[in-house]
């Protein structure tokens, strides 16, 4: 079986997990485009393939186990292994609402994507990370998920009080960080990326950095050294605070 470069992204369609997949497929990765709307993610992977780069979509649901499994089962049978997995998908619902005014159905909602089903992928796939002696995984978070930025008055990101969307970035930070010391002694690097305030649809583009310059941290810490950080926060400029 030829072994060829693979990373997987979650919610590549567009924004952010696109721009990885184009910067990571320009340096001869096979991209596996996850997306849970297949026809968003075959004109996706068409479109990656017009420009020059290896893609194919991968149908999967982050909250959806049993889209988990299939990508297992098809990633295993064509390649053996995965290289790079990026746990790029996530929500945010809160709509300016209050912490304390904030339905309960949103929170759980929120975290049903943005942590539960990051943990689910990573626990469906580690298997084929591990096969590999240099496997890494990227968790997106957010800047919005430090606490010591969060309890900054003086920080820009202050006004953005943000019950669900803030808390689940924090919460992947310490999946980040349990993760990590788990494997320390192994070659699998596992870090968190803040890719900062970039317009997407998320944030129905009012960020003011582009997916260009969002994606720069996340291909970096994909494509670490061996002698590269494990279980860190990183944005453009280096450590973030958790």
């Amino acid at each position: 079986m030829e072994r060829v470069k693979t990373v997987l992204i979650t919610g590549a369609n567009k924004g952010i997990g696109y721009e990885t997949a184009r910067q990571l497929g320009a340096m001869g990765f096979t991209i596996l485009l996850g997306a849970r709307d297949g026809e968003k993610g075959r004109e996706a992977a068409a479109s990656l393939n017009k420009a020059g780069v290896s893609a194919r979509h991968l149908p999967l649901d982050v909250t959806n186990q049993q889209t988990l499994d299939a990508a297992f089962k098809s990633i295993k049978e064509e390649f053996g292994s995965l290289n790079v997995l990026i746990n790029n998908a996530g929500i945010s619902k809160d709509g300016g609402v209050s912490p304390s005014q904030l339905e309960m159905s949103v929170l759980k909602e929120t975290f049903e994507t943005n942590f539960f089903g990051m943990f689910a992928v990573t626990r469906t796939l580690l298997p084929l990370l591990r096969e590999r002696p240099n496997g890494r995984i990227v968790n997106l978070s957010s800047g919005l998920g430090s606490l010591t930025i969060n309890n900054d008055p003086k920080s820009e990101w202050s006004r953005f009080n943000l019950l669900a969307y803030n808390s689940s970035k924090t919460a992947v930070n310490a999946l980040t960080v349990m993760l990590a010391k788990e494997f320390k002694d192994t070659s699998l690097k596992i870090n968190a990326a803040d890719p900062g305030y970039t317009a997407t649809d998320l944030n129905r583009h009012t960020g003011y950095r582009s997916v260009q310059q969002a994606s720069e941290i996340v291909a970096r810490l994909a494509t670490l050294p061996e002698d590269g950080p494990t279980g860190g926060f990183f944005d453009d400029n280096g450590e973030v605070p958790w």
